[in-house]
């Protein structure tokens, strides 16, 4: 079954400031590159959702992944839909974004 990938406001906001902090440092098309490249891995959930560490002792359903040993892919799975909770970024600590 292959499910829909959605994304939280939070994910688009830190995928796009990502993007620009990419491109402060270096250029767009790297930047392009680099961000483009997260989006194929979060679509990439939606044959293979099941991917990842459960994370039920932060919250309940989060799972976790990562790219490039840089970017944490936080997302739960529901019936017929992934949601991308959040992309964090050299070693931003997605645990406290989840607590309470």
């Amino acid at each position: 079954m292959t499910r829909q990938v959605v994304y939280a406001p939070e994910a688009e906001a830190q995928l796009l400031a990502l993007f620009f902090q990419i491109a402060a440092a270096s250029s767009g098309e790297i930047a392009a590159r680099y961000t483009g490249a997260i989006l194929e891995q979060c679509e990439s959930l939606s044959t293979f959702p099941m991917r990842g560490v459960k994370r039920d002792d932060i919250r309940p359903g989060l799972r976790v992944f990562g790219f490039r040993r840089r970017v944490s892919i936080v997302f739960e799975v529901e019936d017929h839909a992934v949601t991308i909770l959040g992309t964090f970024y050299g070693g931003q600590d997605f645990e406290a974004a989840f607590e309470g």
